[in-house]
C-alpha cells in the first residue's frame, strides 16, 4: 500500500473525474469529513475503507491502494506462465531473456510474488546453462523476497538452491538446506505434501551419493506415501526420477525401470524435454546397472542429443561421463577415453561428482591398457575431487580400485594406506554427518523410529 497522501490524491482525482461529491462517496459507511481527511493525506485508510471507496469508484482495491491496474499484475502472471512454457519446451536462453524482462516489469510495478517467480525461472535457466554460482545467487534473492511467506511457500527457492550446491559438488551442504526445511517443515506443523514431495526428492540425489542409503530409502518411502495429496503431475514425475535411484541402490532394477517409466509418460504428455532427457539418462544408466550395454548406449545417445540441443552444458556434460563408462565396458576404449578427455579439457565444468567420475573412468581405461602411471594419476585426481564432495560411496569404491592398482605394482604399504582410506569411508554405511534425520510428517512419525539415530558430529 502507497503512502496515505498518494493514496489521498488518488482517491481526490478518481472522485472528481466521477463528478462525485465527498458526500456522495462517503454515504453510507462513512461521513464527508472522514474522506476530506484521507483526501488530505492525514491518515492511513484501512483495507475495509479502500475496498469500499475502491466499490464506490468503480475501480479495483488494488488499484487504489497501489495506483497499478489490476489488469497489469495479472497479465504479468500470464507472460510468467509463457516463460516457464518456454523453459520447459524451449531453450533456456531464450527463456531467461522473458525472465529477465519481466523481472524489471514486477519490479517496476512493486510485485514482489512475481519478481519471486521471475527470479525462480532465471534459475532454472542458470542451472540448465550450468552457471551454477548465478543459479544459487537467483534463488536466494527469490527466497530474500519470500522471507515473510509461509515456509511451504519458499520451498523452491530452497530446493534450487540446493540443487545448485549439489550440481557444484557441494553434498554436505545441499544435504543441509534441505534437511533443515524438512525439519522446520515437520516440526513446525507446516507439512504441505506439495513442499514435502519437491524437498523429499530433491534430498534422495545427494543422500545416495553420500552413501546415506537408509535416509535415501526413508525419504523415497515418505515421498510416495504423499505422491496421493499433491495436485502437480509434474512434480510427482520428478518424484518417481528420484525414487528409481532408491530402487537402483536396493537391487530393485524391475521396480527402478517401473518408475522412470511412469516419470517418462508425464514428461511426454506435459512436453518437459529436459525433464524427459532426465529419463532417458537414469534409463540408461539402469540398463548399463543390468548389463544391457546395448541398450543403455542408445538411451544415453538420446539423452544426450536432446539436452545438446537445449545447450544443457552441464547435464549433457553428465551424461557424456555415463556414455562413455558404457562405451568402455564395451571395449571401445578410443571412443570412451576421446569423450571423456574433451570434457575434462574444454572445462566443461561437469560438477565435482562426475568430474571426479571423468578421472576414475580415465583411470580404469589407463588401467586396462596396462598404463600404470597414467591410472594411478587419474585415481588421485579422482581422489581429491571427490574428498572435497563427500560422494562417501564414490570415494570408498574409488580407494579400493587405487589400493589394488598399487597393490599389483608391489607398493604394498601405499595400497594399505588407500584400503585404509576407502574403510573410513565404508566405517558408517547410511550415515552423512549432519547430525539426526529430520523429523517425518505427523501422521508418519511414527515410521520414522529407525533413521533417527545420531549420525557423526562434521569433522
Amino acid at each position: 500500500m502507497d503512502e496515505p497522501a498518494e493514496i489521498g490524491r488518488r482517491v481526490q482525482r478518481l472522485r472528481a473525474e466521477r463528478g462525485m461529491t465527498q458526500r456522495q462517496l462517503a454515504e453510507p459507511a462513512y461521513t464527508p469529513a472522514y474522506v476530506s481527511t484521507l483526501e488530505a493525506g492525514k491518515v492511513r485508510p484501512s483495507e475495509t475503507a479502500l475496498r469500499f471507496l475502491a466499490e464506490r469508484l468503480g475501480t479495483s482495491y488494488e488499484e487504489l491502494a497501489t495506483g497499478r491496474p489490476a489488469r497489469l499484475a495479472t497479465e504479468l502472471r500470464l507472460a510468467l506462465t509463457d516463460a516457464q512454457r518456454t523453459l520447459a519446451t524451449g531453450c533456456a536462453q531464450e527463456a531467461a531473456v522473458h525472465f529477465r524482462r519481466l523481472l524489471a516489469e514486477a519490479g517496476r510495478l512493486g510485485l514482489a510474488d512475481e519478481r519471486a517467480e521471475a527470479l525462480l525461472g532465471l534459475g532454472d535457466c542458470a542451472l540448465e546453462a550450468g552457471e551454477l554460482t548465478e543459479a544459487a545467487a537467483h534463488f536466494e534473492a527469490a527466497e530474500v523476497l519470500l522471507a515473510d511467506e509461509p515456509l511451504p511457500r519458499r520451498a523452491r527457492p530452497i530446493r534450487g538452491r540446493a540443487v545448485a550446491h549439489l550440481l557444484a559438488g557441494e553434498l554436505r551442504y545441499a544435504c543441509y538446506l534441505l534437511e533443515s526445511a524438512i525439519d522446520a517443515l515437520n516440526s513446525g506443523g507446516l507439512g504441505d505434501p506439495e513442499a514435502l514431495v519437491l524437498l523429499y526428492s530433491a534430498v534422495i540425489g545427494p543422500y545416495i551419493d553420500m552413501g546415506a542409503h537408509a535416509r535415501a530409502a526413508h525419504a523415497a518411502e515418505l515421498a510416495l506415501a504423499l505422491a496421493p495429496q499433491v495436485g502437480d503431475p509434474a512434480l510427482v514425475a520428478g518424484m518417481h526420477r528420484q525414487v528409481a535411484r532408491t530402487f537402483l541402490t536396493e537391487g530393485r532394477v524391475a521396480d527402478a525401470d517401473a518408475s522412470l517409466a511412469k516419470a517418462q509418460a508425464v514428461y511426454r504428455q506435459l512436453r518437459l524435454r529436459t525433464d524427459l532427457a532426465h529419463c532417458h539418462w537414469m534409463r540408461g544408466y539402469v540398463q548399463a546397472q543390468h548389463g544391457d550395454l546395448a541398450a543403455a548406449e542408445r538411451e544415453l545417445r538420446i539423452a544426450r542429443e536432446m539436452l545438446a540441443a537445449r545447450r544443457a552444458a552441464l547435464y549433457t556434460a553428465q551424461v557424456e561421463v555415463e556414455l562413455a563408462d558404457v562405451l568402455r565396458r564395451l571395449g571401445r576404449y578410443e571412443e570412451a577415453a576421446e569423450l571423456v578427455s574433451g570434457l575434462l579439457e574444454e572445462g566443461a565444468g561437469p560438477g565435482a561428482v562426475h568430474a571426479g567420475g571423468a578421472h576414475r573412468l580415465l583411470g580404469l581405461i589407463a588401467q586396462e591398457r596396462g598404463e600404470t602411471e597414467a591410472a594411478e594419476e587419474h585415481y588421485v585426481r579422482a581422489l581429491a575431487l571427490l574428498e572435497r564432495s563427500g560422494a562417501g560411496g564414490d570415494l570408498a569404491d574409488l580407494c579400493r580400485l587405487l589400493g589394488d592398482l598399487l597393490r599389483r605394482s608391489g607398493r604394498t604399504e601405499a595400497a594399505m594406506d588407500a584400503y585404509r582410506t576407502g574403510l573410513g569411508h565404508r566405517a558408517a554405511p547410511g550415515t552423512t554427518t549432519l547430525g539426526p534425520a529430520p523429523a517425518a510428517p505427523a501422521q508418519m512419525a511414527g515410521r520414522m523410529a529407525a533413521y533417527t539415530t545420531p549420525l557423526p558430529a562434521p569433522r
